[in-house]
């Protein structure tokens, strides 16, 4: 449920969401402040606590979700994390988690080396975060510290993973297998899980130094679905996969298709209170 917050400026914004306790993190207010929702905002006026449409497929989140993801998951984030943001949509949170990478090596002294891998099924959302991105800083897209996908993003990026770090922006009816076995020891996964067209579940998933993972119930939210790429393509190509790799940081995947005999690690959950 949106707060009906609305300010003239992101720093006004991002102060108010501190203020009613949204915001908790000094160091989630400064990337937040720094990362200006007009850049990623269609909007006139963009410093509204309010979802936006940005797509007949894809919506921008409003302020105060991308503030409670970031809550969840800064202190995950180190100076080499490996971030996967599935369904980037605007590329505002991959933006926000650059700067945190950035944040951190300031803080430990430390050569930032992680980065930031967005996943997006729609080509023109592809483009449309990298021209987000480079309005924002250009150098967060030429320094590959954000490499944007064309993809499913169900099955994550295993080229560049492990990951530290994954943030899934759109509902899913389960969590898939792949992205858990993308998730590295110690880091934390974060998705809305549910029913697509109703109410979902925000679940948190930590993998400890065993492998074990913990599933928490964190909140009911209500997102759109993540988009199957198999319902924009008629046909698919199995198992190759095809990036090219340019100036403009748009890489693309064929969809992976398995048979069905194939069998996938199961995960047991244990579940937190």
């Amino acid at each position: 449920m949106a707060l009906q917050i609305q300010a003239n400026t992101n720093d006004g914004l991002i102060k108010k969401l501190q203020d009613c306790g949204v915001i908790k993190h000094q160091i989630v207010a400064n990337v937040m402040k720094e990362t200006d929702r007009k850049h990623y905002s269609n909007l006139f006026i963009p410093y509204v606590d309010r979802l936006e449409l940005i797509d007949a497929n894809a919506y921008l989140a409003a302020p105060h979700m991308h503030a409670y993801a970031l809550e969840k998951l800064v202190d995950f984030i180190k100076a080499d994390s490996k971030i996967l943001d599935i369904g980037s949509g605007s590329g505002y949170m991959a933006a926000c988690f650059a700067r945190l990478i950035q944040v951190r090596a300031v803080e430990t002294l430390k050569e930032s080396t992680g980065y930031v891998v967005g996943v997006e099924p729609l080509l023109k959302l592809v483009e449309f975060s990298i021209e987000n991105i480079t309005a924002d800083n250009p150098k967060l897209i030429e320094n590959g510290l954000i490499k944007i996908m064309e993809g499913d993003g169900r099955k994550g990026f295993e080229d560049y993973g492990p990951f530290d770090v994954i943030h899934v922006g759109a509902a899913i009816p389960e969590i898939p297998t792949e992205l858990l076995m993308q998730l590295s020891l110690n880091g934390r996964m974060l998705c809305p899980v549910g029913d697509t067209e109703g109410v979902q579940q925000m679940i948190q998933c930590d993998r400890d130094i065993a492998g074990e993972i913990t599933k928490k119930v964190l909140t009911n939210v209500t997102f759109d679905p993540l988009v199957d790429p198999l319902d924009m393509q008629p046909t698919t190509e199995s198992n190759d996969v095809n990036m090219s790799d340019g100036t403009n940081g748009i890489y693309r995947t064929r969809t992976r298709t398995t048979s069905s005999g194939i069998n996938e690690p199961q995960f047991s959950f244990k579940d937190e209170i």
